[in-house]
């Protein structure tokens, strides 16, 4: 499978994905700069986390208008996959590759922890090798993190089974408490209605080596890349 780093100026988590992808999946990767439109030889694009032209604006504003996330339109459209984490996920959202907005954390400070997710939705490319419920430890940091959306769109995402990853407790009840941010009804991560495009604001570069404090990061790109044999895209491409 073949992977496409994107880096616009300020991105600083792009040699961690790069590194993830090359080092410990062994798979082939290569950066992609914010200006390039030629996405024709990847199969998933990540938009790392940053920040994205200094998050000018708002963070991910200015970024979301680049040439390559442009070009993602017409990738996406062709079943290619999206990541996008932290400031990817604010990008994927002023692009309107995924509906909502993140905010200014409720505490009004950076938070920068490790956090618990729980799996609501296995039913994507990048969760169909985990379990409904499953708790995953991965790290936040952001000071903009805080997802929102009005009660429309709130409803359709449940509707749609779009919600995948909620702040939870370590035995993955949702609390209050366990919200570093104030996200919306502890929303995590969101994916398009086909299903291809994932945001989320926690890291899985981060927690992809046991030295790092944890291996849960590495489910979601072991997810995607059983997918695509078990579909036969990956042995197609």
């Amino acid at each position: 499978m073949r992977f496409g780093v994107v880096v616009f100026p300020g991105t600083w988590s792009d040699c961690d994905f790069h590194y993830v992808i090359s080092e410990v999946l062994h798979q082939p990767v290569r950066y992609v700069w914010h200006r390039d439109r030629n996405l024709a030889d990847l199969d998933c694009v990540i938009l790392p986390g940053g920040f994205s032209y200094g998050d000018y604006l708002r963070a991910g504003a200015v970024a979301g208008k680049s040439p390559v996330v442009e070009a993602l339109q017409e990738f996406v459209a062709g079943g290619g996959y999206v990541l996008g984490s932290c400031n990817g996920f604010q990008i994927l959202c002023e692009a309107e590759f995924l509906p909502g907005a993140l905010m200014r954390n409720e505490c009004l400070q950076y938070r920068c922890q490790s956090t618990h997710l729980v799996v609501e939705n296995v039913e994507t490319a990048f969760t169909r090798g985990l379990r409904p419920g499953q708790v995953l430890t991965m790290p936040i940091s952001h000071g903009e993190g805080k997802y929102h959306a009005d009660p429309e769109t709130l409803r359709e995402l449940k509707e749609r089974n779009q919600i995948v990853f909620r702040y939870a407790e370590a035995d993955g009840r949702v609390t209050k408490a366990a919200n570093p941010n104030g996200s919306l009804e502890n929303i995590a991560g969101i994916v398009n209605p086909a299903g291809n495009v994932l945001g989320l604001m926690p890291h899985p570069e981060r927690a992809a080596e046991a030295a790092m404090g944890g291996t849960d990061g590495l489910l979601l790109f072991q997810s995607l890349l059983g997918s695509l044999v078990e579909d036969g895209s990956f042995l197609k491409r």
